[in-house]
């Protein structure tokens, strides 16, 4: 018998649909030499500290005193509920899992686990923790779950070893994403006294909204005036926009060049039109599926994968978690299978063997998503599902379309007296073609009847306009920063994607593989979405339509890694990402992996261990810092500052450890009680956004500013000589 170990209920129902005639039991099926079981997805998870590291008192309460940990071996158990419990029905389900692969008369085990680094160690672990590694193992690897596909990818099964890079990469990233996880979120909240959830993506994540954002607030719009005509010429307009630009106190010389551009005329000298061929968008990776989704329909990244998913599981369409827009060439003749179904449905549909469709080169794991030979009828399908299947279902119609969208394009130039030369360009659709199916809201763009040689009216104006702050991120741009963070002038890419046509693509993407293919991407398409979803429920940031924006939990977290020196950054991502996928080709084993990220970690606790700098340390909750000046009782670092432990006598003495931006290092904390003054603190900021440096003196039991520096020194918003610095 060959035991397949799939990895949810419903990847093995599918599974058994393609061998056929089995019988079921309690937890699992058999027959025609098979035994089908499953996993819930992630049955095992890696232990707490505590397992390596008790914690010196024996509670379970997060301490300084057993971080920063960094296991020798790393060790896995049942996955607990919220309430740190094992499920019962996940106890029950290993415990079969372990007794099947046990059975005499299993001769092989086939990882049947979704086709990724995910779904690899999922299967591993459970085979792994049965302490069943000594049989024969197998790999069953799907690219979509339709019968016929499991019945050939039945008859063609691999040893599982061919997939150990691929296992390798999934526990280094793994074990890469506990060990900041556990020990930079417990760092974080010891320190700050709020829960902050430290992780390798979701810091820079959240930090590309919050330096986005902070750039808009921020923004302060600057006036300018821009020559502009709109006069008419043969009784059509003729906007010609120049590219010179004059500050608001530069009117005068920019109504001097209009009259310069106005006396000096305008004229035609070139017109250039062309019939062309213009060609369909590339198939959908996920991420470029999920952004024509948020566009479309506002639908938020888990939503649109959740249903990518049912329907790959419901046999609809390929496997989703893909970084690809191509086709392998091995692929070609499923492809015209699955044309010949869609051809039925009444779409002109033809087979196109083409470099811009299948391109081996440009796939790592995963083929771009597609529909299968297995078409829904729409009454099956809820209207969100349709919307997502009906998308995949028209880009595809669309690549493979019989009938060719024909344009016209055009382009007038027009020379203003010698001075500048004006672009003018447009684009008219002759026969549709594929835009019926794909993009079909496309618009005419026409130009002025306009011949070479013809004198064209003008009148230039001095148009008052304003400069313009960066826009926010919506799910497209910030999909595409992920991708690449580092790709040159983001604005203007993010700009020229919102304005390039739809189904326009680069023309050359080689560039973009590989980066993807180097790791270059601040997540992967297979955990992009979990861990944005992650920072939305963390309320770190807000999705509103298919906008992102930062929310005061996101701003918080940032600014107190950034006190804390925990530079989280996608500079540092991406390193680790690069090494990942060095494991992945074999490079690299798994502890120089881990070694990185120990360094890393190992680097923030050691500022720790250094003698404390007056302006940067603001200690660690419990820490005493001195007597209350009020009742005597021990002051101590609190979840909001430094306050007095005699609070539950009525005592109110207290200060927070960040006043006008800037923070009351413990330092200085203990100076202030000892002394009743801290040193001159640099960089605080008044209401009006004005720096200041002052130091904190005991007044009447109140800590207040007194500023050093003479009076003329003294910021806009605060009194003359003395602030109450608790506000």
């Amino acid at each position: 018998m060959t035991l397949i170990i799939a990895e949810k209920p419903s990847l093995a129902r599918n599974i058994v649909a393609g061998i056929g005639d089995m019988r079921k039991y309690s937890g699992y099926f058999e027959g025609q030499g098979y035994i089908v079981t499953w996993a819930f997805g992630h049955l095992f998870a890696l232990c707490d500290i505590e397992a390596y590291q008790p914690s010196p008192d024996g509670s379970t309460r997060w301490s300084m005193a057993n971080i920063p940990c960094f296991p020798k071996k790393y060790q896995f158990e049942l996955r607990r509920g919220a309430d740190k419990k094992v499920d019962p029905g996940v106890e029950r389900q290993f415990a079969l899992i372990r007794s099947l692969c046990h059975r005499e008369d299993v001769e092989a085990i086939v990882n049947a686990g979704d086709a990724d680094r995910e779904g690899e160690i999922i299967i591993r672990l459970c085979v792994r923790q049965a302490e069943a590694e000594g049989k024969p193992q197998l790999r069953l690897w799907l690219p979509d779950q339709t019968p016929q596909t499991v019945r050939a990818a039945l008859a063609e099964l691999k040893p599982a070893a061919e997939c150990d890079n691929l296992a390798n990469e999934g526990y280094a990233r793994t074990l890469i994403d506990w060990l900041y996880g556990v020990n930079l979120t417990r760092y974080a909240t010891l320190k700050t006294g709020h829960f902050l959830r430290v992780g390798r993506v979701i810091v820079p994540i959240v930090k590309a909204i919050y330096d986005r954002d902070m750039a808009i607030r921020n923004f302060k719009p600057e006036p300018y005036f821009a020559p502009v005509s709109k006069a008419e010429t043969s009784g059509e307009p003729v906007e010609l926009t120049s590219k010179e630009r004059f500050s608001k106190d530069e009117r005068a010389a920019a109504e001097a060049l209009c009259r310069r551009y106005n006396e000096a005329g305008a004229v035609v000298t070139a017109v250039k039109r062309k019939k062309a061929e213009l060609p369909p968008g590339k198939l959908y990776s996920l991420s470029k599926l999920q952004n024509v989704l948020g566009k479309a329909y506002k639908m938020p990244m888990d939503k649109s994968l959740e249903i990518v998913q049912r329907l790959y599981e419901r046999g609809y369409l390929t496997y989703p978690r893909t970084n690809s827009e191509y086709l392998a060439t091995a692929e070609k003749d499923k492809v015209k299978q699955i044309l010949a179904g869609v051809a039925k449905l009444g779409y002109p549909v033809a087979f196109r063997d083409d470099k811009t469709i299948f391109d081996d080169s440009k796939i790592e794991s995963h083929s771009a998503l597609t529909p299968t030979y297995k078409i829904p009828d729409k009454s099956q399908l809820t209207p969100e599902e349709a919307q997502v299947y009906g998308t995949v279902m028209r880009r595809f119609v669309a690549v493979f379309c019989a009938e060719p969208c024909k344009i016209e394009k055009s382009e007038i130039t027009i020379d203003v007296g010698g001075l500048e030369q004006f672009t003018l360009k447009g684009t008219v659709i002759l026969e549709p073609g594929w835009t019926k199916y794909d993009n079909a809201g496309r618009k005419d763009k026409i130009l002025p009847k306009l011949a070479k040689g013809d004198a064209v009216n003008i009148d230039f104006q001095p148009v008052e306009k304003e400069t313009s702050p960066p826009k926010h991120y919506t799910i497209e741009t910030l999909n595409n920063y992920l991708k690449n963070p580092f790709r040159e002038d983001k604005a203007a890419l993010d700009k020229a994607a919102e304005e390039r046509e739809d189904g326009e693509e680069e023309a050359d993407d080689t560039a973009e593989y590989r980066a993807i293919f180097e790791g270059l991407e601040l997540g992967t398409e297979a955990t992009r979405t979990g861990i944005i979803e992650n920072a939305l429920r963390s309320e770190y940031i807000a999705l509103k339509k298919d906008v992102y924006t930062i929310l005061p939990g996101g701003e918080f977290l940032i600014e107190s890694l950034g006190r804390l020196g925990i530079a989280m950054d996608k500079y540092k991502t991406v390193e680790m990402g690069r090494a990942l996928k060095r494991i992945y080709r074999g490079e690299w084993g798994v502890k120089a992996g881990l070694y990185l990220a120990e360094q890393e970690i190992r680097a923030v606790f050691e500022k720790r261990e250094q003698p404390i700098e007056h302006d940067t340390d603001d200690g660690v909750i419990g820490d005493v810092v001195g007597r209350c000046p009020l009742c005597g009782s021990e002051v101590r670092r609190t979840k909001f500052g430094y306050g007095c432990a005699g609070y539950r006598e009525g005592c109110k003495f207290g200060f927070h450890n960040v006043i006008c931006g800037r923070t009351i290092s413990l330092a200085n904390a203990r100076m202030l009680l000892e002394t009743g003054r801290t040193s001159k603190i640099v960089g605080f900021v008044g209401k009006t956004g004005r720096k200041f440096d002052a130091a904190l003196v005991l007044r009447d039991g109140r800590a207040v500013f007194d500023f050093a520096e003479p009076a003329a020194t003294n910021p806009s918003g605060l009194e003359e000589g003395v602030q109450n610095a608790e506000h």
